[in-house]
């Protein structure tokens, strides 16, 4: 029997022998305990409380506002959900960059407030003392490499990164850098397929990409885009799986009329 079907529960170790067994892992993101039940009776592997709810929850047109209250909150609920699920939550922006005890502090806050397995920090080099200052007190980390959403102004676009020579070395030097100190996974979010392919088959740790091919060890997208609950955005990498934005439309449309008709409710559901 295949790793990821005998597993109960989903855990960091369930992952490394998916990886090492060559099974995908399946990814997605959920913010809300109604959403999050759904994603977990499906059978995702990893469900990500992602920074993304800045968007997609929020309306902001970052990932920078969002706090780390705002975060548990939302992490507290997909957990309540999440039965077999890993739940790996972000770092939000300003919690972690730069300060590794306050990265450590943010850490504890989320594993502690919301009952989450893991945590997830952008970011390489410039951010080893903080991952390994959050995994010297148990607590997992996955990494990010590539487009970090939270960086978005200093690349100033949204646009592949590690095209060019010079960045691709070290997105490989990141990835084996992150590896080593004991990250579970990393996620490759927006590179070359190829530069993915390779630095997914230089660890032993499982990657997820998001824009980065299919050479990854499995595949995260947001839950809201692959939906079509959120029409206006439409990378190359998303799959939508279907177009919920104008079927949940179409039945409001045609609650209002009912309303305003007097159809509803009808003799059968009134007391």
């Amino acid at each position: 029997m295949s790793v990821h079907k005998s597993a109960k529960r989903i855990t960091t170790q369930v992952l490394a022998e998916m990886k090492a067994n060559g099974e995908p892992i399946a990814m997605l993101t959920a913010y809300d305990y109604s959403m999050a039940t759904i994603v977990d009776q499906a059978g995702v592997d990893v469900i990500l409380v992602g920074d993304s709810a800045s968007n997609v929850m929020a309306g902001h047109e970052t990932t920078l506002p969002i706090t780390l209250d705002h975060m548990i909150y939302h992490a507290s609920s997909v957990v309540r959900a999440a039965k077999r699920a890993l739940v790996v939550v972000d770092l939000p922006f300003g919690t972690y960059q730069g300060n590794s005890k306050e990265a450590l502090n943010s850490a504890i806050r989320i594993m502690k407030e919301s009952g989450a397995h893991a945590v997830k920090l952008e970011g390489g080099h410039e951010v080893k003392e903080s991952i390994e200052r959050i995994l010297t007190a148990g607590i997992p980390v996955m990494g990010h490499l590539g487009l970090t959403p939270q960086s978005i102004y200093k690349f100033g676009t949204y646009s592949v990164r590690a095209k060019e020579e010079m960045e691709a070395k070290q997105l490989l030097e990141d990835t084996k850098m992150l590896n080593a100190i004991g990250c579970f996974s990393i996620v490759f979010e927006k590179i070359p397929a190829n530069l993915a392919k390779e630095a997914s088959a230089s660890i032993a740790c499982p990657t997820i990409g998001i824009g980065a091919g299919n050479g990854c060890d499995g595949q995260v997208l947001v839950l809201h885009d692959m939906l079509g609950i959120t029409q206006e955005f439409s990378p190359r990498f998303l799959r939508r799986y279907l177009d919920m934005g104008q079927q949940m439309n179409d039945a409001i449309q045609h609650y209002v009329q009912d309303v305003r008709t007097r159809d509803f409710p009808n003799d059968d559901e009134q007391y």
